[in-house]
């Protein structure tokens, strides 16, 4: 299923050719850093392709050294971006323009997770910045 996506800053701009197979929220401490945030949010497919409609160049890959965790990222505005590993696609499921053709499929590494994440739904909740922020 064809899919497009995009940076924050917009100078970046994907199509992907891809059916995905799993939706991992990842707890590791490898996608908190990557992601600035308690977990990554990513879809994997194999076979599948991106094609860069425009921002190629600004396109940035990083690997940790002795892991298969790599990442890509604007280099502009920092946003992650689809990496490609051999056969496997990743996508960064909040660089999507529209919503993912499938829900979460499983937590990974929960066992790592935030020690700030715990009972967020417990949480209250805005559906904007609440008064006084």
């Amino acid at each position: 299923m064809e899919q497009q996506g995009s940076c924050l800053c917009g100078q970046v701009r994907y199509r992907l050719d891809a059916t995905f197979s799993h939706f991992y929220l990842c707890h590791c401490q490898h996608c908190q850093k990557g992601s600035g945030s308690a977990h990554g949010a990513n879809l994997f497919a194999m076979g599948g392709q991106v094609h860069w409609l425009q921002g190629e160049e600004l396109l940035h890959r990083f690997t940790l050294p002795g892991s298969r965790h790599g990442r890509a990222f604007c280099s502009n505005c920092g946003s992650p971006l689809p990496y490609q590993d051999g056969a496997l696609l990743l996508v960064p499921a909040g660089s999507l323009d529209q919503a993912p053709t499938i829900a979460p499929t499983a937590h990974l590494f929960l066992a790592s997770r935030a020690p700030w994440e715990h009972n967020l739904a417990a949480l209250p909740g805005f559906d904007q910045l609440p008064p006084g922020a």
